[in-house]
């Protein structure tokens, strides 16, 4: 960050001291005429608590906060998002790391530098991360980052199948008794996998790529809701929009081929399950970014 909030290397490596407690493209307008994978992104985030004054303003905050909550309950917004952390598992493997930069005692406000690849905890995986000439993430359309929301249960298949697949007769199934999936959805697969992220390798199944294994989606379903539904996306709540064991990623290659993005390492996709909802996946547009973190809520 360059201005008043640039810090020189001394003190953006300075240890954790003072921080607080816890830690318009369209999908058809495809005008670019190449891949760009940018290798990660740093950071630089403010917020407000360290020694001297991190009573009283953290019982501030949490007061404030608790009466958002409250109020958002009401609305009945659903947060999809895990919360970002440096040990959140990544396919890498490659973790994030965070410093902090300056502190209120020492430099009169609270910053932090963090480094971390695009494709990072809850994100999103724009067309153009596998497909050249695809749209990067600062160039989808925000009208399909804003998106009637669907959930494909298959956690009892899951159970029994680490792989397990939503299958073209998955989504059939589900417009029987939910009517049919409307166009410009976000489609996302709900295995029950999401309550495994704090345990890396329960989480991903597997030491290291290609020994994963998670479910994810098939490529048939994913090509039929591009083909026959022209759905804006599709979610997962594992770690990869294919299962852990493929190691030909056919749906990242020809779903997002399409020009239709994907959403890795959802949440709490239970508590909006069979109720109608409208997802807003409020991804940054990152510089030509392959994709990149997101909050993702459900209203």
């Amino acid at each position: 960050m360059t201005g008043p909030y640039a810090r020189d290397a001394a003190v953006a490596a300075r240890p954790h001291e003072g921080a607080p407690d816890r830690e318009p493209m369209g999908r058809r307008a495809f005008l670019r005429a190449g891949t760009v994978a940018a290798a990660g992104a740093t950071v630089v985030g403010l917020g407000a608590a360290t020694p001297a004054a991190a009573t009283t303003a953290h019982n501030r905050h949490d007061d404030r906060h608790g009466r958002r909550h409250q109020h958002h309950r009401r609305r009945g917004v659903v947060d999809l998002t895990h919360r970002f952390t440096t040990d959140f598992p990544t396919f890498t493997g490659v973790q994030p790391t965070r410093t902090t930069a300056t502190t209120i005692a020492d430099d009169g406000f609270y910053s932090q530098n963090w480094t971390f690849a695009e494709h990072t905890a809850t994100h999103v995986d724009a067309p153009g991360h596998f497909a050249a000439g695809q749209p990067l993430v600062d160039e989808l359309d925000p009208d399909d980052l804003v998106a009637p929301l669907v959930v494909i249960d298959i956690r009892r298949r899951a159970r029994r199948d680490p792989n397990a697949e939503v299958t073209v007769g998955d989504l059939r199934r589900y417009e029987r008794r939910r009517g049919r999936i409307p166009r410009g959805a976000l489609v996302c697969m709900w295995s029950g996998w999401a309550r495994k992220a704090d345990d890396a390798s329960e989480f991903l199944g597997g030491p290291a790529f290609p020994e994963y294994n998670f479910p994810g989606f098939g490529v048939e379903a994913a090509m039929w809701l591009a083909r026959r539904r022209d759905v804006a996306g599709i979610g997962v709540d594992t770690t990869s929009l294919d299962p852990g064991n493929s190691t030909s990623f056919a749906v990242h290659n020809e779903f997002l081929a399409t020009g239709r993005y994907g959403v890795e390492n959802l949440a709490n996709l239970g508590r909006v399950r069979g109720r109608r909802r409208t997802a807003v996946v409020g991804v940054v547009p990152w510089q030509d970014g392959s994709g990149g973190p997101c909050r993702v809520l459900a209203l």
